[in-house]
């Protein structure tokens, strides 16, 4: 019988991108190589498939987009679909499994309601062909179990919200293809974060790492509440060759009482102070040469400051995808493409 939920700690590495998709996949491989990744579980792809049989999805869906026949439809059409996908009953043994890994995920955390990124993690959402970066719907800061049951079904049906059904459209790509597995994890209580690219995203340049980095939770950059701060580190000798330290306004944190992550204005003192020091930097760098190092290929990786590291420890790594290039040397770079993901909330 085929599993609804595997950890991230006990997953075969060689499979593990199949059946928790590319996020919650690539995070166990890491976690085997002996990087530190946040504590958690995957919703596994073959438990959207029973989900979307046993709901009688599948031929609801396909009634639906075969209606389709223009990008202007897609929004109709996905309304149409994630309604669906909100109210169709969860068999008994699907949310018994999400509902008991969650209340383990709390042993393990030492937490009553531990608060979670709840993030999509389709099959194939990082081809060699196609890019879904920021299709689909993650979810920040999900803390009890009736919310996380209803944010893995909203990732579910994020598979077809207007902008995939759109990519799709127009790229022939089946989502039956892609099926929506979700990666369940630990909220990490962020000191700061960001993302880092072992290439130059704009210049294709490969003799640097470059970071953006911020307080907190950085979904403030994706909405354009702050810029975040911009470093370059010379990849041999890790030279410091740029640090540029922006107007950082607004941080984003989880609020405990409200059980999500909210804005609140940065105190003036440390609106224009360095959201990382040079510790937390070559901690990142020695991470993404690492991860580059191990996948053969340049990276994007997302990254975690946790409040209580001390110095010298590991960051914790959220993220880590092949970075998306077009041509030599130009490199497709979207800052809230490639942000906006479990460190920066929303969709993945």
């Amino acid at each position: 019988m085929a599993e609804h939920i595997v950890w991230l700690d006990r997953l075969d590495a060689s499979t593990a991108t199949t059946v928790a998709g590319p996020k919650a996949g690539r995070l166990a491989e890491l976690a085997a190589i002996g990087l530190r990744v946040p504590r958690g579980f995957a919703v596994t792809a073959d438990c959207y498939r029973r989900f979307c049989a046993e709901s009688e999805l599948d031929a609801f869906v396909s009634e639906q987009l075969a209606t389709l026949s223009d990008v202007r439809d897609c929004a109709r059409v996905a309304d149409v679909i994630g309604t669906e996908f909100a109210r169709r009953p969860m068999a008994d043994a699907i949310e018994s499994a999400i509902t008991d890994a969650y209340a383990e995920l709390n042993f393990r955390c030492l937490e009553v309601n531990q608060p979670v990124a709840v993030r999509s993690s389709a099959i194939g959402e990082d081809g060699g062909h196609t890019s879904f970066a920021g299709m689909f719907d993650s979810y920040l800061g999900v803390s009890g179990t009736e919310r996380v049951l209803g944010a893995v079904r909203r990732c579910w049906a994020s598979l077809f919200s207007a902008r995939a059904l759109s990519y799709r459209l127009g790229r022939g790509v089946s989502a039956a293809d892609m099926p929506m597995a979700v990666a369940v994890l630990e909220l990490v209580s962020a000191r700061a974060s960001g993302v880092a690219f072992s290439i130059h995203p704009v210049t294709g340049r490969r003799d640097r790492i470059v970071l953006e980095s911020t307080w907190g939770y950085g979904e403030t950059v994706v909405r354009g509440a702050v810029t975040p701060d911009h470093i370059e580190v010379g990849r041999t000798d890790r030279r410091m060759l740029a640090y540029e330290i922006a107007d950082k306004n607004v941080v984003a944190a989880f609020d405990y009482a409200r059980g999500e992550v909210v804005d609140t204005v940065m105190p003036a003192r440390f609106r224009r102070a360095a959201s990382v020091d040079e510790d937390h930097i070559a901690a990142v760098v020695d991470a993404v040469c690492a991860i580059e190092e191990y996948f053969g290929y340049p990276v994007d990786v997302e990254w975690v400051i946790e409040r209580s590291r001390c110095p010298g420890e590991p960051v914790t790594i959220v993220q880590a995808r092949p970075v998306t290039r077009t041509a030599e040397p130009a490199i497709v770079w979207d800052l809230a493409e490639y942000a906006y993901r479990y460190a920066f909330g929303g969709s993945s």
